[in-house]
């Protein structure tokens, strides 16, 4: 879901948007007002972000919103798999290919917060023989591996 560079910010915002409201659609369900706008604040961020980061981007459009209601959306769109959550960073990001369930790794910086979604295969056969060696049927399909990004080693080469 990254935003393309000849487009306007805003209408790469709002073709993202159509594709997600589409596949909500496609699954038979709405992608409601609240739900996009959570959307639409992970989509605008260029990191991960937690619930309540997302509910205090989303309280002054709406005043009414609540933690229960930001963590009701992103269970929603986590079923939907268009929302992954990070769990050694507590946080929320975009899937870059919603859709469907898949085995997926994500690099995290840990200065920075950068998150970059791969789908290494080799790895998802590694972690599935390694499930099946051990006898374990696995159903997470998420890796999480941290460290530092380019970016940030670089910065820290010019300090």
């Amino acid at each position: 879901m990254r935003q393309g560079n000849k487009a306007s910010p805003a209408r790469a915002l709002e073709r993202a948007l159509h594709r997600l409201e589409d596949l909500c659609r496609e699954r038979g369900q709405r992608l409601t007002r609240p739900r996009r706008a959570v959307l639409a604040k992970l989509l605008t961020a260029g990191r991960a972000l937690s619930a309540y980061e997302l509910l205090d981007l989303l309280r002054p459009e709406d005043g009414k919103s609540t933690a229960a209601s930001v963590y009701r959306t992103l269970d929603f769109l986590m079923a939907l798999g268009i929302v992954h959550r990070l769990e050694s960073t507590r946080s929320f990001v975009l899937c870059e290919h919603p859709g469907g369930p898949h085995w997926v790794q994500f690099l995290i910086c840990r200065r920075c917060g950068q998150v970059v979604e791969a789908e290494d295969e080799r790895i998802a056969a590694a972690t599935e023989r390694l499930g099946q060696r051990l006898g374990f049927a696995l159903d997470q399909r998420i890796v999480e591996l941290t460290g530092v990004c380019e970016g940030c080693r670089g910065s820290a080469a010019r300090h």
